[in-house]
């Protein structure tokens, strides 16, 4: 859709902003607010009429920029003292503490529920003055402030957590459109965008639903074979049942050696920043193809050296079997791991890429194997017994062909849906950008 634009711009002297229609107002954001009051924690809840419902940080739609419509954390806090904190529907949420590098505080969020409910104390509440604010179109302004990282800069850290400087914050020069026009802006914001999270939402799906059929398809042709019409056995195995007759079924251990990893010492420079590859869980979890060959830190000889880890060879499989289980990859070079993973090297003929198909279509059940109260972890012992389908050489080849041009189609869809994804989101965030700064005029839009 072509969208017109006003008919005269000035300068808005906001260099993030750039022109903005004539007749809209430059001012600073704390204008737009009549007062801004910090949250409260409470205490746990005592099933009393003191218990209340609390929002929190994790409540926020970082999508729709609203709090999400769930059940909520219960806090206890004097009756007599939540007036002062209670949302009313249209009030911004602020975060003001916590955060990070990639997700830094200073979002907000717009409360628009019916439910009686205080707020934690990470986050402050915008009363907005009515007279200048549209707490819907406030929602969005303040969403682009957030996109375009200018919250950054009232951010002050002295220790982990980021803290925003709320004085700051509110000196910064915003655009303030007449209120009807606000209104105006927001009501069509607020449909366009729910058309194009619907349609982002249906992409998702659908790359779900592609997810689930290259699973199905792995699994099939790793334990029934790509011959629809060979004999059958039963395997043995409960949750496998038929395999085909000349296939054999084994333990792990029969296949592959078991090697662990292990992590140098943290603190000695000289066991760091080397030249070998030392995988983590952290790099499977973020690998986007079958082979890895690097890693996101290194460590030096004399680190392999004064560690239990140990090199495996190029074509070993790596596992990660703990924080969490069942991340999997072919080593595509010479490499090492730290203790949350372990590699499996051949001790007869295996194709590894059919192994590490197999493995890939077990995960459920290698998660099953897992023991462990701070976080599961997967044996030595249970994973040395785990069964594996043993087609012949031969018929692991063909089947680890077949599965790489299966699976590589299914990705290829996967990735141009993402692509597509990526784009709508881009576009999402433009089109407000360009409708809360005035580069479009939406005064004559009819809303369906």
């Amino acid at each position: 859709m072509r969208y017109k634009r006003y008919e005269k711009y000035k300068d808005s002297g906001i260099e993030w902003i750039g022109e903005v229609p004539e007749g809209w107002e430059i001012d600073k954001l704390k204008k737009s607010i009549v007062s801004l009051k910090n949250g409260i924690w409470g205490d746990e809840p005592q099933n009393d009429e003191n218990d209340i419902y609390c929002i929190r940080v994790a409540d926020f739609n970082r999508d729709n920029f609203e709090i999400e419509d769930k059940e909520f954390t219960i806090r206890n806090f004097p009756k007599e003292k939540q007036r002062e904190y209670l949302l009313n529907k249209g009030d911004l949420l602020i975060e003001k503490s916590g955060g990070g590098e990639k997700q830094p505080v200073g979002f907000v969020v717009r409360y628009n529920l019916d439910k009686k409910a205080i707020y934690a104390n990470f986050m402050a509440k915008m009363i907005l003055d009515k007279k200048y604010a549209d707490s819907n179109y406030f929602k969005y302004l303040h969403s682009v402030i957030y996109s375009k990282r200018i919250n950054v800069r009232s951010i002050k850290q002295t220790t982990g957590i980021q803290n925003l400087d709320t004085n700051y914050y509110f000196q910064e020069y915003v655009v303030y459109p007449p209120i009807n026009e606000q209104i105006k802006i927001a009501n069509y914001l607020d449909q366009k965008t729910s058309e194009i999270d619907s349609l982002i939402q249906d992409k998702e799906k659908l790359i779900s639903l592609l997810e689930e059929k290259r699973q199905a398809i792995i699994t099939e042709a790793v334990t029934k074979g790509l011959n629809p019409n060979v004999k059958m056995k039963d395997s043995g195995i409960e949750w496998i049942g038929e395999i085909p007759e000349h296939w054999e079924v084994k333990p792990l251990k029969r296949i592959f050696k078991i090697v662990n990893g292990g992590t140098p010492n943290s603190s000695r420079e000289s066991y760091w920043n080397g030249e070998i590859v030392w995988v983590t869980p952290n790099d499977l979890s973020k690998l986007t193809e079958v082979y890895i060959k690097n890693s996101e830190r290194k460590i030096t000889e004399d680190g392999l050296y004064n560690c239990s880890a140990r090199i495996v060879s190029r074509g070993s499989i790596i596992i990660s079997t703990r924080a969490p289980i069942g991340y999997v990859a072919i080593a595509g070079v010479d490499l090492c791991t730290n203790q949350g993973c372990k590699s499996l090297v051949a001790i007869k003929k295996a194709n590894p890429k059919y192994f590490y198909y197999w493995i890939f279509s077990i995960n459920f059940y290698l998660n099953a194997l897992g023991q462990g109260t701070t976080f599961m972890e997967l044996s030595n012992d249970n994973l040395s017994m785990v069964g594996l389908l043993i087609p012949p050489i031969c018929e692991q080849e063909e089947i680890a062909n077949f599965l790489d041009k299966k699976t590589s189609e299914i990705d290829s869809l996967i990735n141009d849906i993402k692509q597509q994804i990526q784009k709508l989101k881009e576009y999402r965030q433009s089109l407000i950008f360009e409708a809360v700064t005035g580069k479009i005029d939406l005064r004559d839009i009819t809303l369906q």
